[in-house]
């Protein structure tokens, strides 16, 4: 039997949409390239644990990995074999669980079923923000991952946090409610593996990027009135803003902008669905990042800037800096004067504020994949000698 059970329910359920792979799902994914080996996949199904075995868990790891046509077809058949024999499995042995995408964790049923096992769960944490900042996220949002949170706190073996600051954060909330605070670990992440950009410009003009889904906390309302301005002082030669994103929630304000603004048409352009070769076609190519987020648990988009040599205007958070150190330009996510400032000083081919930045950039060393696994290979070890 494999040492661990990777919770794999979420990538298959959005993978089976067809949706593109979140920040979150790119670590769930590493989870599974790094574990493949070791591990068994978990598939949560109409209230049951399905456990495949290990030859059908290598098979939908590889899909998982490489998604072609037939994916839906090649799970399904995997699930619905594995259930015949999974059902009702009561999961006795003491393993390593993970789950690394909050994934189910909010349910009564989820915690029963950890309780009336040995499983020995160690879970990924993301960010504490919709318990920290409840007014940039969906209603009902802050008691659900509250429940998550008590679940992490009261039935982990063991955490892995992005950030020293997300660690902060869960362990000030376990303190205020009285919670223990499992082992833990903090173990970065590493950017995607984009593929060489093609040379030419995605576009003419000197553009910047905003990258990530459209909602309150990241502030793209503010860049759109940024935008306006910059357009009716500098008319055709301000510059372009390429906003790669999905449209998420709660964004009405934004997405009037992006539709009906007038003046934001032929400077402001929406690439909903960017593939990892577009994703570095920009970013090779652009005057900047932008990231004028309110709140963040750790922030890949600077991460993946950073090592493209891409300058970062970005706001002054903690885990921005933790990651970064002082190489981006900070500022406060509500100076709109600022940011226009900067923006239009970053446009400039002769920019000084620019090419100092991109001085400094030479002493980024960028986390890795290896690294982040070795934090975790530690905290099991860790979990091993404490285990009765």
């Amino acid at each position: 039997m494999r040492e661990a059970l990777i919770d794999v329910t979420r990538l298959l359920d959005r993978t089976m949409q067809g949706r593109l792979p979140t920040g979150v799902d790119r670590v769930g994914l590493e989870y599974v390239s790094h574990f493949r080996e070791r591990a068994t996949a978990l598939v949560r199904f109409a209230g049951h644990w399905i456990e495949l075995s290990p030859s059908d868990s290598e098979r939908l790891f590889a899909a998982l990995l490489q998604p072609d046509a037939a994916f839906n077809q090649l799970i399904r058949r995997l699930v619905a074999r594995a259930a015949t024999q999974s059902l009702g499995r009561r999961f006795t042995i003491p393993r390593f669980m993970f789950n690394t995408g909050h994934s189910g964790l909010e349910l009564v049923q989820y915690v029963k079923r950890l309780q009336h096992s040995r499983l020995r769960p160690i879970f990924f944490v993301h960010d504490l923000i919709p318990i920290t900042h409840p007014e940039y996220c969906r209603p009902g949002e802050c008691a659900k991952h509250r429940l998550r949170m008590n679940t992490v706190l009261a039935n982990g073996h063991g955490v892995v946090t992005n950030s020293a600051q997300t660690l902060a954060e869960l362990a000030a909330y376990g303190k205020a409610g009285g919670l223990p605070m499992p082992p833990a670990t903090v173990a970065l992440l590493a950017p995607a593996r984009l593929p060489p950009p093609a040379a030419t410009m995605p576009v003419e003009a000197p553009f910047f990027v905003i990258l990530g889904t459209i909602e309150p906390r990241k502030n793209h309302w503010l860049l759109l009135q940024v935008w306006r301005q910059l357009i009716e002082r500098l008319g055709a030669g301000a510059p372009r803003l390429v906003v790669i994103g999905q449209r998420g929630w709660e964004c009405e304000n934004v997405v009037d902008l992006l539709e009906r603004c007038e003046p934001l048409r032929g400077h402001v352009f929406e690439q909903p669905g960017c593939s990892d070769a577009e994703l570095a076609w920009y970013l090779q190519h652009a005057q900047g990042l932008l990231f004028p987020s309110f709140s963040e648990g750790y922030g890949m988009p600077l991460v993946e800037a950073l090592i493209h040599r891409l300058p970062v205007i970005a706001s002054d958070l903690s885990a921005f800096r933790e990651i970064a150190g002082n190489i981006p330009e900070y500022l406060d996510p509500l100076d709109g004067k600022r940011w226009r400032e900067l923006i239009a000083e970053y446009a400039r081919p002769e920019s000084m504020l620019r090419a100092a930045q991109i001085e400094r950039m030479k002493s980024f060393t960028a986390p890795t994949w290896e690294a982040h696994f070795e934090h975790v290979e530690t905290l099991m070890e860790r979990l091993r000698a404490a285990a009765p």
